[in-house]
Parts: C-alpha cells; sequence; structure tokens
C-alpha cells in the first residue's frame, strides 16, 4: 500500500511557543476511582491557573467520551483506545503550548505509562487521586456504583473491573482526609515552579 501521510515540522519552534505562551507546557494527570474528586479537582486547579493568567484546558472523561470517543465502550480494548486517543490530543495541546489537565479514571498502569512516554516524560504530572471505595461509593454523585452492584453496568472499575495505583505518582492526594482546597494546594506548590518560566 502507497504511503498517503507526511507528517511535517511547523516553522514555529517548540521553544517559541512555550516563550510565546510564557509558560512551561505540562500535562496534569488525574487518576483515582470515580467518585474521588478528580473533576473538582481539575475544575478548581483550571480556574485558578487561568485567573494566574496561565493558557490552560481540561481534558475530562466524560465530555471526551460526547465527542471524540462518542462510539467506544469500556472493554479494556475500548478503555486503552480511548485514553490513547486521550494522549495524541493531549501531546498536540502541549506542542501547542498549554498546560492540559486531565480527569481519568485511568484505572492501568500500563496505560497512564504509555501516555507519560508519548507525551514526554518531563512533561507529565501523575496525580493520584487517593480515595477508598467505600468513601467513593458512600459519594456515588452519579449513581454508577449503585448501577454496578446491581450489574447494569459491566467492566466497571472497583466494582467489576481492577484499578492499578500509580507505583510512584508526583503526588499523592488523599481526598477523603483533605478539603478541596488543600489538595489544590498540594498540587498548585508542586506545579506552579514546573509550569512558570
Amino acid at each position: 500500500m502507497t504511503n498517503i501521510i507526511f507528517p511535517f515540522d511547523s516553522k514555529i519552534s517548540y521553544e517559541q511557543r512555550k516563550k510565546a505562551m510564557m509558560q512551561d507546557p505540562h500535562l496534569i494527570w488525574l487518576t483515582g476511582l470515580s467518585g474521588s474528586g478528580k473533576t473538582t479537582l481539575a475544575l478548581r486547579l483550571e480556574h485558578y491557573f487561568f485567573c494566574k493568567g496561565f493558557k490552560v484546558f481540561i481534558l475530562d472523561g466524560d465530555n471526551v467520551r460526547m465527542g471524540l470517543c462518542k462510539g467506544l465502550g469500556f472493554s479494556e480494548d475500548d478503555r486503552r483506545e480511548n485514553l490513547r486517543r486521550v494522549g495524541e490530543v493531549a501531546r498536540l495541546m502541549l506542542d501547542a503550548g498549554l498546560i492540559v489537565i486531565s480527569a481519568f479514571i485511568s484505572p492501568c498502569e500500563d496505560d497512564r505509562m504509555a501516555i507519560k512516554e508519548m507525551v514526554g516524560e518531563q512533561r507529565f504530572i501523575e496525580v493520584y487521586v487517593n480515595c477508598s471505595l467505600q468513601i467513593c461509593e458512600e459519594r456515588d454523585v452519579k449513581g454508577l456504583y449503585a448501577k454496578a452492584r446491581q450489574g447494569i453496568i459491566p467492566h466497571f472499575t472497583g466494582i467489576s473491573a481492577p484499578y492499578d495505583p500509580p507505583a510512584s505518582p508526583a503526588i499523592e492526594l488523599m481526598t477523603a482526609e483533605e478539603t478541596v482546597d488543600e489538595s489544590v494546594r498540594k498540587i498548585i506548590e508542586f506545579v506552579g515552579p514546573l509550569i512558570s518560566i
């Protein structure tokens, strides 16, 4: 088969984009069980950095599945493809000079490490939003755990599908014990110096 794809390099360098954006692009990857607080933290973090003048954008699991990953299910292969697409989009956004905050359960360590390799280790910040299954079920903001327990939702992380906790996250948040403000502050203190130029 004849190759018809010919990638090109922009005439604007990555360093030029960083200088123009006045920031060092990073992917802040929030991982944890459903109900652990990922989206809440991502929204607060985005608002904080935006108000500080940073160019920042959220990629969230539910929003991505409404468009980019519409049609994918929740089998192991579909989840992997979902995250692969997210990683590719995040890489493009980083190359454009943006700071990207992602909020995905991303239960498999291998998938998270594949994204880390895809975007570049130096641009990837893994944040483990650690919250026990019991607390997440008590919160059950979306009613998903109840449906999973009833067998209505198959392959549900924490119930009928496993979750691999990060082996060595850059940041670990204990959202059952910490307030939202305390968790956000932890991220800001770690990330702030890395994204500022």
